[in-house]
């Protein structure tokens, strides 16, 4: 199993946008004493076989070895499959998701698209299934 831990300025934002626009789940989430997301556990599904992202908050450079989440020069992206890709879609279009590859068919089978989150993240949605 292998579950993304993706670092956003606005943690607390981005639960509820990803809630919103993606259709995420909060499964677990841990708040400091003022309320504040501290680290959050978002389900894909509403299962407990479901996907899980997990989302916190910026950490100081040189955490994990690392400098601080730049996503736009980054060269992940999460895939996720969903079994309605065109409802996914509208869904994000409608909360203000950054699309940047439409809704297409592909030549591997996916019906598949693209889109940026508030903070930059890049995510792709579709029916592929290697």
């Amino acid at each position: 199993m292998i579950i993304p831990a993706m670092r956003y300025e606005d943690p607390d934002a981005a639960v509820a946008w990803l809630a919103e626009a993606f259709g995420f789940t909060e499964h677990n989430i841990h708040r400091d004493d003022a309320g504040k997301v501290t680290h959050a556990e978002l389900r894909a599904g509403s299962d407990e076989a479901s996907d899980m992202i997990m989302v916190s908050g910026p950490r100081e450079a040189g955490w994990l070895g690392g400098a601080a989440a730049d996503p736009l020069a980054s060269p992940i992206c999460i895939y996720l499959v969903v079994d309605d890709p065109q409802a996914h879609f509208e869904r994000a279009k409608a909360a203000g998701a950054t699309i940047v590859m439409d809704l297409q068919h592909m030549d591997y089978g996916s019906h598949e698209y693209a889109a940026r989150d508030p903070e930059g993240n890049l995510w792709s949605f579709g029916t592929y299934r290697p």
